[in-house]
């Protein structure tokens, strides 16, 4: 059968750009997916809602042999490609402090250092990284004495693949910059990303058995040894913790089922006009990104299929320069970690609290998480000081939604927000310090909010 002449030369500027083979493999899976009838779409007419799951609360706690034995063929992976873009940061977002002296990175350094004292277990780190976050992100840690374990790399590297032109899904030319050419897979390159660098047969060889992933801007996401130990004993392949949804769950991606399997489908699958993604009544679980994966499973299905496991499509609509709106229009084609329930055979779910999803995408999650609504204890866990919920904050985003201006309207700290339920800001304010929100608030500049204020109650 002839290649199509745009698979062809996407494939050629692929291979010619240093990607790597199983890499390659899984974007001419991609390709071939994209020209398929509604590709990567998953309208909610033909999914059905999902049933209970097992939640975190009834896995019993293991006996210390079983916790120190199951944590010691353990890896933790942080997802940690990112650049803080979306806040007008230049560096890896990881690098962004979340409480005083304390950046993303630290936190977690701390929660792996502790959990590796509490269990008397070696438990790996690594970051997947992008070529723009590895230099800065390792530099942080390196203050950490004994983190890295020796004769496993700290570290590896994403993929990535040339964006298309929306118009010919010919690979676009962007002389202007053309790093811009490039855009990342999306989190479910992680699978191959593993394969190609080497680092999925170093961590067997080093008798690893599993690996918990999650993203680096959720501190909420620990390694917890019930779910670890629940994965060795059933012999799950594939596990993925999955919250209640909330009317907070504006994005993301939410589980079903479909034929008789358990699928994921992202904001980005929805046909446009199909409203059916926001009924949190229908479609109860909610992806968290924090996934359990056995790596000799990963190891077989890869021996069998470099590309595997095998993901839908998810099918991103851009400009090439993300800054300029009137740049030349791009796809660029993804696929999702969590979307492995779909692929592999007995991939589970289970039901975790909410207090293990917490992630930081804008700055108003940021408010939250600076605020007293979450303390930060010495063992690194971000504990929730809130009942309920939490607080649902929404900042202008013409004075908030980038760093430096979300900075200097709090120039002494976040408020507390501890008894708070919804915070809202419209205009231009600054506040000043030890200002108390409570209830549901909202505050309209211009304006200053005095030291000591007590808003809403």
């Amino acid at each position: 059968m002839n290649t199509p002449g745009h698979v062809a030369a996407v494939l050629a500027k692929a291979e010619a750009g240093g990607v790597r083979a199983a890499e390659l493999s899984a974007l001419r899976r991609r390709l071939r997916q994209l020209g398929e009838h509604e590709a990567g779409l998953m309208p909610g007419d033909v999914l059905e809602p999902l049933a209970d799951l097992p939640h975190l609360d009834e896995l019993p706690e293991p006996p210390p042999d079983q916790a120190h034995d199951v944590l010691d063929r353990l890896v933790i992976v942080k997802l940690n490609g990112g650049l803080g873009t979306s806040m007008g940061m230049s560096g890896p977002k990881s690098l962004v402090e979340v409480k005083p002296g304390a950046r993303f990175l630290d936190v977690i350094a701390t929660q792996v250092l502790a959990l590796r004292e509490r269990h008397s277990a070696r438990l790996p780190f690594l970051l997947m990284n992008s070529t723009t976050t590895r230099d800065l992100s390792l530099d942080a840690l390196r203050r950490y004495d004994g983190l890295r374990v020796p004769g496993l790399p700290p570290d590896f590297l994403q993929g990535r693949e040339p964006k298309i032109r929306a118009d010919d899904l010919q690979p676009v030319q962007w002389p202007a910059d053309p790093e811009l050419e490039w855009c990342p897979p999306g989190h479910g390159d992680i699978y191959t990303a593993l394969a190609a660098s080497g680092t999925l047969d170093a961590l067997l060889d080093a008798g690893l058995r599993y690996a918990f992933v999650s993203n680096s801007d959720n501190l909420g996401a620990l390694a917890d040894v019930r779910i670890a130990a629940w994965v060795a004993a059933e012999q799950v392949p594939f596990a993925l913790e999955a919250v209640r949804g909330t009317l907070a769950d504006r994005k993301g991606g939410h589980l079903a089922r479909y034929r008789g399997r358990v699928v994921l489908r992202e904001t980005a699958q929805v046909p446009e006009g199909d409203a059916s993604f926001t009924d949190v009544e229908r479609w109860r679980w909610y992806n968290t990104n924090n996934i359990w994966i056995d790596l000799r499973i990963l190891k077989e299905l890869q021996v069998a299929d470099p590309a595997a496991p095998d993901l839908p499509l998810i099918v991103n609509r851009k400009t090439v320069d993300p800054r300029d709106p009137a740049s030349t229009p791009v796809i660029q084609l993804e696929s999702a970690m969590g979307a492995a329930i779909g692929s592999i055979p007995g991939a589970r779910a289970v039901h975790v609290p909410r207090s293990r999803f917490a992630p930081v995408k804008t700055t108003d999650d940021l408010l939250v998480v600076r605020s007293d609504a979450y303390e930060l204890t010495s063992d690194g866990q971000m504990s929730p000081r809130f009942a309920g919920p939490g607080p649902m904050v929404t900042l202008d985003e013409d004075f908030y939604s980038l760093l430096p201006g979300f900075e200097q309207r709090f120039p002494a700290g976040a408020p507390s927000l501890r008894r708070c339920r919804r915070f809202a800001v419209d205009g231009d304010v600054t506040f000043g310090a030890g200002v108390i929100a409570v209830g549901d608030v909202r505050v309209a500049g211009p304006r200053r909010v005095p030291d000591g204020a007590v808003l809403g109650g």
